[in-house]
């Protein structure tokens, strides 16, 4: 059984090693790349303003926030939602970044540091398989067709609900990873050093063709004339 977790954060800023701090932490449970309905959220006051750029991106004001706990409250569910999954992150370096250093401010007490090369990142696997076109999360949700309309802001549990679909269709869509078509996985070994089942859906099985579809595929290529290169999709031997 593979167990991961989609996360993701808002923060009052982009720069955690200038004090930005995370505000909203949102995760999204799959086993075997299926959700299970199991997420974990909370939103937490980061001791600090947040700055305009992230309020226009994410909404949540300092008055919001204000009687929202600690990090140093939340820290302990957090760790322990997401025991040893694997965790999977859209442009990881920024969110582990952000976390390691709220680690850090709680000292001997903290989860050990996220070790980044563990971590699946999205942005990653979709830079390989879309390489030159955008691989923000909005253009992925456009490419693949994932609905959101519920999103008018960024939010940390939508955002990674959302994450977690995209996911799938980066690993090969929904059907393969329900398990239904019986094959042999495919993988995609990423740059993180991590073997991702991936199963890109049914492969076509080879069969001899029977004697009435050779004769229809003959009469068809003796329609055509001279030696079209229809002759070679048969061998003496199909």
């Amino acid at each position: 059984m593979l167990r991961e977790i989609v996360l993701d954060t808002e923060t009052t800023g982009t720069d955690a090693k200038g004090g930005d701090r995370i505000i909203e932490i949102g995760c999204i449970e799959l086993i075997n790349h299926v959700q299970t309905g199991a997420n974990w959220h909370r939103y937490v006051n980061p001791e600090r303003p947040v700055s305009e750029g992230a309020l226009a991106v994410h909404g949540l004001s300092d008055a919001f926030l204000a009687d929202k706990p600690l990090f140093a409250d939340v820290v302990e569910s957090f760790a322990a939602f997401c025991g040893d999954a694997r965790l999977v992150i859209h442009n990881a370096p920024f969110d582990v970044g952000f976390l390691n250093m709220e680690f850090a401010r709680l000292g001997a007490a903290a989860p050990p540091a996220i070790v980044l090369d563990e971590v699946v990142d999205t942005l990653l696997l979709a830079r390989r398989k879309h390489a030159g076109a955008s691989n923000t999360l909005d253009a992925l949700c456009a490419r693949y067709g994932v609905d959101t309309s519920r999103r008018t802001k960024h939010g940390a549990l939508l955002d990674a609900q959302i994450l977690a679909e995209v996911y799938v269709e980066l690993l090969g869509g929904k059907q393969a990873s329900l398990g239904l078509a019986p094959v042999e996985e495919n993988r995609l070994v990423g740059d993180l050093g991590d073997e991702i089942a991936a199963g890109t859906g049914p492969r076509r099985m080879r069969r001899r063709l029977t004697q009435a579809e050779e004769a229809a595929h003959a009469a068809f290529v003796a329609s055509l004339g001279g030696t079209p290169i229809w002759r070679e999709y048969i061998s003496d031997e199909a």
